[in-house]
């Protein structure tokens, strides 16, 4: 069963050309179905039934699941019976009288300004080289909306602070070149002068990436979640994530009366219906001091693109 698994795996990465972290996540959906059918005597793709499928879905759900992890595994196995049938594996495919199941879609949680303010403020009550870097991380993030995978994947030739510009590269290999404010550029000026140099040194390498561990090397994904969640414990916000700093970042920029589609292009959504979810949180307008200049700036850039 595992020869099958990895065939689909790579066919999601060489043929559709789908993210490594979303290629990680049809393993791990994957790799549970498995295991669950060895538990029912199954041991041969070909040899599983439309019950045994709906069995695997019954169990998800009593196991508690999110609905939406639920949907995401179904999927999962939709489109692996599909491709063992297209590739003559299975003779039949057990999941084609299983719909997907509904997702209730909950609206996406984002800090109020004050709240951001608050965390943007945390690093520089200890300036070290990695607090001076995080202060450069939070400030680009929220001055931008990128995503934690593209904030650290970004090089130092990514960045034009004369020109107030990043560059990032997100999902299916798109580029945007985005605007950063005033506060965003001055917490880079000072990472690139003062902390980066003192955290590359002694690493033995000469990194291109932008943010740097304290070993001198790329700071990973799960090395950012572990930097958030110290200062999320300093402000008493639990539920703290990454990703809730990108909601800010579109959720302010709306209520500022930026236009819809010129947040799209900044996000980097695809549709439009991804990004409309966001008119319907609704939070104070952000920093004053922003909204005429970069704000306006942001959405002339993304209409012009």
């Amino acid at each position: 069963m595992n020869e099958q698994v990895e065939a689909f795996l790579r066919h999601l990465a060489d043929e559709r050309n789908l993210s490594a972290n979303t290629v990680a996540a049809y393993r791990t959906d994957l790799e549970q179905l498995r295991e669950f059918l060895r538990g029912r005597g199954q041991f041969a793709w070909r040899d599983v039934t439309h019950d045994d499928v709906l069995a695997f879905m019954i169990d998800l759900r009593e196991r508690r699941y999110a609905s939406s992890t639920v949907a995401r595994r179904v999927a999962a196995v939709k489109s692996f019976f599909a491709f063992l049938k297209k590739s003559g594996v299975a003779p039949h495919d057990p999941t084609e009288r299983i719909d997907s199941p509904r997702v209730d879609r909950d609206l996406p949680r984002a800090l109020t300004p004050r709240q951001v303010d608050e965390l943007l403020e945390l690093p520089l009550r200890s300036p070290t080289p990695e607090r001076i870097r995080d202060k450069a991380m939070l400030e680009l993030l929220y001055a931008t909306g990128v995503r934690v995978s593209e904030l650290v994947a970004l090089n130092v030739s990514d960045v034009d602070l004369a020109r107030g510009e990043v560059q990032c590269i997100g999902k299916n290999q798109r580029m945007r070149v985005l605007p950063i404010n005033g506060s965003a550029v001055t917490a880079l000026e000072e990472y690139l002068d003062i902390g980066r140099s003192q955290l590359a040194r002694g690493s033995g390498s000469s990194s291109e990436a932008l943010f740097l561990n304290h070993r001198g090397k790329r700071l990973t994904r799960q090395g950012f979640w572990l930097i958030l969640k110290q200062y999320a414990e300093e402000l008493g916000l639990s539920d703290l994530t990454p990703h809730m700093l990108r909601h800010s970042f579109a959720v302010h920029m709306l209520n500022a009366g930026v236009d819809l589609r010129a947040v799209q292009e900044l996000l980097g959504h695809t549709s439009i219906s991804t990004t409309q979810i966001y008119t319907h949180i609704n939070h104070a307008t952000p920093r004053v001091s922003e909204v005429n200049g970069v704000i306006n700036e942001r959405a002339l850039v993304a209409e012009e693109k």
